[in-house]
């Protein structure tokens, strides 16, 4: 999906500008969390250290597959960002359950 040659349609209410960074973030929330769902005992920083190079590497692909996507620095931050919050929820779920 973060390959895909982005459109951007603005007849549809839900499209504006930025969108690809929302779609980054809970891309990279729903990874985060299922990361630490599949290996609860790693450690953080081995966590942080594959996600964020998966991030890495998700944007040197959409530079370098030429199919209408660009490697964007915002996008890393986005994936991030997204990886944390997926991070925390699962600590607070597992604290409930």
């Amino acid at each position: 999906m973060l390959l895909k040659p982005g459109e951007e349609n603005h007849e549809y209410w839900f499209m504006f500008n930025g969108i690809d960074k929302i779609l980054h973030l809970s891309i990279f929330a729903f990874l985060g969390f299922s990361y630490k769902a599949a290996f609860p005992k790693s450690s953080f920083s081995i966590f942080i250290y594959i996600m964020f190079i998966y991030a890495f590497l998700t944007e040197i692909l959409q530079e370098e597959m030429k199919l209408g996507r660009t490697m964007e620095f915002l996008d890393i931050i986005a994936d991030v960002f997204g990886v944390l919050i997926g991070y925390y929820i699962f600590k607070n779920l597992k604290k409930y359950i």
